[in-house]
């Protein structure tokens, strides 16, 4: 019985020093996200350009430091999954736009 609670097939789970490391970070873009829309350093593409960039390293972030993602071979299916799902969800996306794309030029032009 005490087996059960002990053996973790391939769950690899990080340290509190690795937890403190990322949330460390994540406060620190996020931060940097309200002091970008704060300063009005930026035109407004560029600000949303760059919100967008600090979003998809704190997208990074979390996945290494809380989800434990990364290139060993015990992660395999891991990434493989969310790779999957990354573009499962990339093509919704660029075919939701493309019919509403195309709906809009065929309504206008009649």
């Amino acid at each position: 019985m005490a087996d059960a609670h002990t053996a973790h097939s391939g769950e690899s789970h990080g340290s509190v020093g690795s937890y403190l490391t990322g949330f460390v970070i994540a406060v620190l873009l996020t931060v940097a996200a309200f002091g970008l829309v704060m300063a009005h350093s930026f035109s407004p593409a560029g600000t949303a350009i760059a919100i967008a960039v600090l979003a998809a390293v704190q997208v990074v972030v979390h996945l290494v430091f809380f989800l434990h993602m990364n290139g060993s071979s015990e992660q395999r299916w891991n990434n493989m999954a969310f790779i999957f799902t990354v573009l499962a969800v990339a093509i919704l996306i660029a075919g939701t736009v493309f019919i509403m794309h195309d709906t809009a030029i065929n309504m206008m032009s009649r």
